[in-house]
Formats: structure tokens, sequence, C-alpha cells
């Protein structure tokens, strides 16, 4: 633990150093190409980073921010497009973590304290419920494994809903200003194009939808009528999406990419461009109540899901690990003491 930590700390340095070159360069290179060409050393620099970490906690996390959240930023930034890119330029202190970070900054409301007060509630809810959730692990060897898998959904919801609203709210505290959510209720969607559009992980949707979708779509406009260019914008920020999921789940794993997550977000692409392509044909002329759409939409996800993304997330044992750490982690808090994960015995483990 200790050498990881210490890689850790490492890794996170050059990123911040990093980011301070990337911020300075607008002095010398416009938007365009020469900013890109001036960049692009570093996108390289932070998909190879998180390969220096072997937790899941620290790697995985790492990963999601630099090597997906920050290297898309940096993309859009060298095109002066994107959250990085402001008139007047943005400042140091605010460029760092707005590149790094799963944040994106909102116009002031007057329900400020409204929202930080629900985003505390809904915190401290999904650490009760994944404390429960964690409780009825120790029950795995009487549960069937389609009732597990289902189970590993609400896990992965309620621990990136912890991580993203977390890493939220210290940045709201010590800025001092308004951030959009990260999730916005996907248990409430009422079709596909609602929950991977509009509700789910909102950070990553909007910025794929800037550096895919919008590219994708304006270039099949020339090819194809302009009512149908969004469909192939959509499977192509679907299969970016998977790429991105695979480069995770390999820092996760450290095994072999199967192809298995690609497909699953090429699935629900391609079901999402039919679902498109029903609704402009009927125009609005047949709705499908809520509360039948919305149970399809959920359902089909969870039912892929089952089938193409945990199949590779089980593979590389990703709930041992991440338990055995949390664990650790509980040992090092309550006594002070650093203990190797190796070394702890997982609930999970029947």
């Amino acid at each position: 633990m200790e050498g990881e930590i210490h890689n850790f700390i490492v890794i996170w340095t050059i990123v911040l150093t990093s980011l301070c070159y990337s911020h300075t360069i607008v002095k010398f290179f416009p938007n365009g190409k020469s900013r890109f060409v001036a960049i692009i050393p570093i996108v390289c620099l932070f998909f190879i980073l998180p390969l220096y970490l072997t937790s899941i906690n620290l790697g995985a996390i790492t990963s999601f921010f630099i090597a997906w959240l920050a290297t898309f930023k940096l993309i859009l930034f060298a095109f002066g497009k994107g959250p990085l890119s402001s008139i007047p330029p943005l400042s140091l202190l605010t460029f760092i973590p707005l590149a790094c970070l799963p944040i994106k900054f909102q116009t002031p409301s007057t329900n400020t304290t409204q929202r930080g007060t629900k985003s505390t509630l809904n915190v401290v809810i999904n650490i009760t419920l994944l404390a429960i959730l964690i409780w009825v692990y120790t029950f795995k060897a009487y549960l069937h494994p389609n009732i597990i898998l289902l189970l590993y959904c609400f896990h992965i919801y309620f621990s990136l809903e912890i991580i993203l609203t977390m890493v939220s709210t210290m940045v709201r505290v010590v800025s001092q200003v308004e951030l959009e959510p990260p999730f916005d209720e996907p248990y409430k969607t009422s079709s596909l194009q609602d929950f991977w559009g509009k509700r789910w992980n909102l950070m990553v949707t909007k910025l794929l939808h800037m550096t895919v979708y919008v590219p994708v779509r304006l270039m099949m406009t020339d090819r194809i009528s302009r009512k149908w260019a969004p469909l192939p914008a959509v499977i192509a920020t679907f299969f970016v999406s998977g790429l991105m999921h695979e480069l995770i789940f390999y820092n996760i794993g450290r095994l072999k990419p199967s192809g298995e997550v690609t497909c699953f977000f090429i699935i629900n692409g391609v079901a999402l461009t039919i679902e498109i392509v029903i609704k402009k044909l009927l125009n609005g002329k047949v709705l499908v109540p809520k509360i039948i759409s919305g149970p399809l939409a959920i359902g089909f996800i969870i039912l892929t899901s089952f089938w193409l993304f945990f199949p590779p997330f089980l593979r590389g044992k990703a709930e041992i690990k991440a338990c055995t750490e949390f664990i650790a982690f509980l040992e090092f808090a309550k006594y002070g003491n650093l203990v190797s994960p190796t070394n702890i015995t997982c609930p999970l483990v029947l």
C-alpha cells in the first residue's frame, strides 16, 4: 500500500504540472492545429500514467479522471471548445480542477443552498444503501447469480454517485461556485434516450456529445439527410464510450480487452437509434406511457449489462479488490496501520 500511495502522489504531481503547462500554452499557441500539437504529448501521457497504479480505487478513479475526462477536455481546449475554453481565459485555479475532475460550472441560481443540502442528503443515503449492500454480500452463497449481478448494478450506481457528488461538493465548498449534478435520478428514466442523454453520468455525456456526436453528425449531414444524420453519430458516440470503458476495465483488472464492454455500448447505441427512428416515424402520434417505457428501458440496460458488461468486470475480480481495499482503508482509518490488501480476507470470497 505504501508504494501505491507513493505512486499516486507522484502521478498526480505530474498531472498538476502538465495542466499548468496546458494552461500556459494559450499565450503562445492559438486555437487549432498548433495548440493541438502542443497538447497531444500531455494527452498521451495521461493515457499512460494510470498504468502505474494497481489498486482499483486509486487506479480506476485516476484512469477515469485523467485518461478519459482530462484528455477529452484538453482535445476540445486545443480547438477552442469545451469547458476549458473561455473569454477571458480561466484562471489556473479554475482551469486545473475543471480539467481533471468530473465537474461543470453552472449558472448561479436561487436554489444553490437547496441543491447543496440535497447533494449532502443523497450522499448520506447512498452511503447507507451501499453499506447495506455490502452486508448483503455476506449471504452471497445463498443468492442466485443473477440477483448478485443486479446488486452489482446498484453497487456501481451508488459508488459513482457517492464519488462524483463528494468531488463536486468539495470543489463547490472551496470555489464557492455552483456545479451541475453528476446524475439526474436515472431510476426515473422514461426511455433509453432519456437515460443515456439526460440522466446518466452527465459530465461524460456532454463531453462525448462535444467530442464525438457533434463532429460525426456534421460530417454525415453532407452525405445523408439531415433528419437521419444523428443516427450514425449516436452509434459512433456509444462506440467511443465502449472503447474508453475498455481502457478503464484494463486498468482495473489488467486483463486483455475482450470487446464485450464495447459490444454492450454498441448494442445500447443501436437500440437507442431504433428508438429515435420510431419516434421520428410516429411523430408523436403514439406515445407509450412512462410507467411502461421507463421500466422497459432500465430492464434492457440491466439485461445487456448482465450479458456483456459484468463478465469482463468480474473476470478481473474487481469486486473482491474493491472490498479488500475498502477494509484496508478502514483498518488505516481506525488504527493508523497500512495493511496490504493481500493480507485481508474479503467477505465476497466464500
